[in-house]
């Protein structure tokens, strides 16, 4: 029918014409499918080289424009493709919401039409039919009868009409490749999921000190609801225990999370690897830092005086501050730790190591004893929210069992019996040896059975 010709209806049909003919055809391609799924892999690889959403001064300065990295690789390239969050970006979303639609598309047009053929049966009724197969045979002096409880033993089943019949078995094999494809699309639900509602945290907390999460770095635009706003977290106490030669073994952080009323609902004391989680929110042991030293001028009350991060060009990590020792702020020390052991270095106002004074002891600078009660831990925390993982985690779980029922073989066996001869034919679609094997065991078993007429006489 040529456009010119075309009524009314025939033009409200072109749409899905066009999308059966050219747009499914082209989702169902393998090609297609492999190019979108090496294309996820290697964005999902820059999002794990490139560091997820840090602070533009966190990637002017480790991505300066010149030099630049790999000659192109700038702060401003990366903000500008999205790089500094790769999983939320629309391109990398699209890239998912395509592929899966791929596997949708393949499910439909191949694998339910192969699981629905499969479950069809049909004899042969010609000796040409039999030529045809991978493997066939003839049995003198056998029946259908003598081959019907072989074929069972092998777990096939069977149909039979008259001097024909057909077997099959592993049909399982042919729902394994669509529950792969249903649990590859549960995993890209779960990750679009998780991408749009989860987000991504980091708080530096001193001990003793109760917070909300508030410091959000990274979050979907429907993440509104996962961050806490009835509950908070109080750092109990925060430690490191150190090895004997001075090295850190581990981190601890004790929490206790409290309701709006601030009663304690849940606590742990966690450490790397082993977090704290309430309500679909992960707190990690991340990282920790020194946040302040209690001192004690003469007989004061005991000062809290923060410490801040010095700038060591690398050199490694220190902690100071500057404590007046005079009323008039004319005269003071500078305090320096490396540690959470309690080890202070007091330094005069030219700079020049004056003490160095452990926790629980004093020293006498600029006319007075300053003792050092203590220093303050901060514990590092990365918090995070992902309502996807629970799809993943199922789609994974449902991927396993799928890929062990794909490998199970699809068998089929056809017979006809000619007179006193029984011809015997089949194919598999994998494991071809070990059908071979099991079918030729089944004919030697029928050759081997005494003839009726034989075991008469």
């Amino acid at each position: 029918m040529s456009l010119n010709s075309a009524t009314p209806s025939s033009w409200k049909d072109l749409p899905r014409q066009y999308f059966q003919r050219e747009l499914l055809p082209l989702l169902a391609d393998l090609r297609l499918a492999i190019v979108l799924l090496l294309a996820i892999a290697l964005f999902s690889i820059s999002g794990t080289v490139i560091e997820q959403g840090q602070s533009l001064a966190f990637y002017q300065e480790n991505y300066p424009e010149s030099p630049a990295l790999f000659g192109f690789l700038t702060w401003k390239v990366i903000l500008a493709a999205g790089l500094d969050h790769v999983y939320r970006t629309w391109w990398f979303l699209a890239l998912l919401i395509l592929f899966g639609s791929s596997l949708i598309a393949c499910t439909f047009t191949r694998q339910f039409p192969t699981l629905k053929a499969a479950q069809k049966w049909s004899y042969y009724s010609q000796l040409r039919q039999f030529e045809k197969l991978a493997m066939s045979a003839e049995v003198d002096a056998a029946t259908l009868d003598g081959l019907e409880p072989l074929l069972r033993r092998k777990g096939y089943r069977l149909f039979r009409e008259g001097d024909r019949l057909y077997a099959r078995k592993g049909l399982v094999g042919r729902i394994g490749p669509i529950i792969v494809h249903a649990s590859m699309i549960l995993v890209l639900l779960g990750s679009i999921w998780g991408a749009m509602t989860g987000f991504f945290a980091q708080e530096m907390i001193p001990s003793g000190e109760t917070f909300t999460i508030q410091n959000i770095f990274d979050a979907g635009p429907w993440a509104a609801p996962q961050i806490p706003k009835d509950w908070s977290v109080r750092v109990n106490r925060f430690w490191i225990d150190y090895t004997p030669e001075g090295n850190i073994d581990q981190f601890y952080s004790d929490l206790s999370v409290l309701d709006a009323a601030g009663q304690e609902v849940k606590r742990k004391t966690i450490h790397v690897n082993e977090p704290l989680r309430y309500r679909g929110v992960t707190l990690y042991q991340a990282d920790w830092a020194i946040a302040a030293v209690r001192v004690q001028i003469n007989n004061s009350p005991i000062l809290q005086i923060p410490m801040g991060q010095l700038d060591t060009g690398g050199a490694g990590r220190l902690w100071g501050t500057w404590l007046p020792t005079k009323p008039d702020l004319s005269e003071g020390v500078s305090l320096i730790a490396k540690d959470l052991k309690g080890t202070v270095l007091v330094y005069d106002q030219d700079g020049q190591l004056i003490s160095t004074v452990r926790a629980g002891m004093a020293t006498e600078v600029n006319g007075v004893r300053l003792t050092i009660a203590e220093l303050v831990g901060s514990t590092g925390l990365q918090i995070k929210a992902d309502p996807g993982i629970p799809i993943v985690y199922t789609g994974f779980g449902l991927l396993m069992i799928s890929v062990l029922m794909s490998y199970v073989s699809h068998s089929q066996v056809w017979a006809l019996q000619q007179g006193k001869t029984l011809y015997v034919g089949g194919r598999t679609n994998r494991a071809q040896v070990a059908f071979e094997r099991e079918v030729l065991d089944m004919l030697d078993a029928l050759s081997a059975a005494p003839h009726p007429a034989t075991a008469e006489a």
